[in-house]
């Protein structure tokens, strides 16, 4: 007898007991068990069940908005505790963390991934050098947002005479994840889903702790129908499949209910490319884009300004020489921004979200292009949190942690600032009302002083200053043409940065809609 129930969103999600530590997957909105989480919501607000919900996640299944993903959890009794990678996607969470009325602890996502995967095969936690010298470093605050957050989940040891982060494992009791079909065997296939993300890994800890594994799919086929080489999970591992009720809950990603070209490489894809204007935002990828050198082979982006650097490589058709990823598991491809951040147009491969943790951790990116906020005199970053803002720290020390050079990006002030481009020079037309160089920073999300003694190239592009992080301290090495070095950036730092005695100005092209030339510059 098949033991697999299929049942409807609204009947699973009342199988879901009072005080349940639950595991959940989701990159942005894809992959994020929509409906499955609308249902739990709408049963607390109707029953006040369940209760006392712990949740752990691993990315940040959300949108930004006030609506979709894990803001349907966010409500006081509900949820007990949380354990997760970014916060600033559901933002509804935030008032929950800052009354302490849930403890709130935010790991990096590689950290998480992993943690799941590990879960799986039994082990006591997972045991890495990442997130040494951040806020997630009990040294520092041990990854707690809040004073309701009391007990240890991380903790420093010595391997043959290193330090390490010691992250303690935690029990899934409810999986809650999705796939695209079920066969009449509850096996799970993603066809259509744009990523494969940790889905196998949460249904195994689950099941291995005798837990429940519910999958939200959108249709369901025949036995025997499935290629085996697509299915993400067994149906042995799954209990209960729930069928969607309402397509729109299950979008392929965020900004797309569904794109055949996020999924495939079949025949010859022509992406609608225009060049981006030339705004405050493209100069700074502009300036970024040179730190890159032929001899680099694996990129790694971040969403935001970042991207403007993969669009000037297709801009000067140059982006066929490289490899990007992304860190739910993709590569290759024309790597997509905003809603649909973490798909990409054609992508090369797609693998299992902790298996590029594995790759990132190992050092297997050449150069990644972050971006920036809070910048401290010692060139420690921070991108986390920021007074009653829980953005997190999503994978953002993963990355910077272990790419073998890194280029953070952004505008050097914040709110208000309006720049004039024109002639091959920067001119400041309004100022930004936030300083981003400041005496102290809220969290070390990356530690500047700590990464710059492995001896890498830590690079601060913004529009109108370029400064390398070195063990003597921030450095200004450049100054855009047309910008006085005291009144435009030394008098709006609260800290007067280390200047290079070669001090130079940084190239007029920049300024201007022209190429850059990157085919001679790089030597193809």
């Amino acid at each position: 007898m098949n033991k697999v129930k299929f049942t409807t969103t609204k009947q699973a999600a009342a199988l879901i007991p009072d005080g349940a530590s639950i595991g959940t997957v989701g990159f942005m909105m894809t992959g994020t068990p929509e409906e499955l989480l609308m249902e739990m919501e709408q049963r607390f607000l109707a029953e006040g069940k369940p209760r006392g919900l712990t949740v752990m996640w691993a990315s940040g299944p959300g949108d930004g908005g006030t609506v979709r993903g894990l803001n349907h959890l966010c409500h006081e009794g509900l949820l007990k505790r949380t354990v997760g990678g970014h916060y600033g996607l559901f933002p509804k969470i935030a008032p929950l963390v800052n009354e302490n009325k849930v403890e709130a602890y935010n790991f990096p996502q590689g950290v998480l991934v992993t943690m799941f995967r590990d879960m799986a095969a039994g082990k006591p936690g997972v045991v890495t050098h990442v997130g040494l010298e951040t806020f997630v470093d009990p040294d520092y605050e041990g990854g707690k947002l809040n004073k309701a957050a009391k007990e240890d989940l991380v903790e420093k040891i010595h391997l043959d005479g290193k330090q390490y982060l010691f992250y303690k494992s935690q029990k899934i009791d409810v999986a809650v994840l999705r796939g695209t079909e079920a066969d009449e065997d509850g096996n799970i296939g993603i066809s259509r889903e744009a990523l494969r993300l940790e889905n196998l890994s949460v249904a195994m800890a689950a099941r291995n702790a005798g837990g429940l594994v519910i999958v939200q799919v959108e249709r369901l086929v025949k036995r025997g129908t499935l290629d085996p080489r697509q299915v993400v999970i067994p149906g042995t591992l799954v209990d209960v499949v729930a069928l969607v009720s309402d397509k729109k809950n299950h979008m392929q990603t965020a900004g797309t209910d569904f794109n055949i070209e996020f999924i495939s490489q079949a025949g010859i894809y022509k992406e609608k490319f225009q060049p981006s204007e030339h705004d405050i935002r493209k100069v700074i990828g502009r300036r970024a884009v040179l730190e890159m050198n032929r001899s680099m082979r694996v990129l790694n982006f971040g969403i935001g300004i970042p991207e403007k650097v993969a669009s000037q490589l297709k801009e000067e058709n140059v982006e066929s020489a490289f490899i990007s990823t992304v860190e739910p598991g993709i590569y290759g491809g024309a790597a997509q921004g905003g809603l649909n951040f973490g798909s990409t147009i054609g992508p090369h491969a797609i693998i299992d979200h902790p298996y590029q943790f594995d790759f990132y951790d190992g050092g297997g990116v050449d150069i990644t292009f972050l971006g920036m906020a809070e910048c401290n005199p010692d060139g420690s970053l921070n991108v986390s949190k920021f007074g009653p803002k829980i953005p997190g720290c999503g994978g953002y020390i993963d990355i910077s942690q272990n790419a073998k050079q890194c280029v953070f990006c952004g505008t050097f002030t914040a709110g208000g600032l309006k720049v004039k481009t024109d002639g091959g020079k920067l001119e400041i037309l309004q100022e930004g009302r936030e300083k981003k160089f400041l005496k102290s920073i809220e969290q070390i999300t990356f530690n500047g002083k700590y990464e710059s003694g492995k001896g890498k190239k830590i690079t601060l592009v913004t529009e109108r200053a370029v400064f390398q992080v070195r063990p003597e301290g921030l450095t200004l090495t450049e100054i855009a043409p047309g910008i006085d070095l005291k009144r435009d950036i030394l008098d709006l730092m609260e800290f007067e940065p280390v200047v290079s005695p070669d001090l130079k100005t940084m190239e007029a092209v920049i300024f201007t809609p022209e190429p850059l030339g990157l085919k001679e510059r790089f030597g193809f």
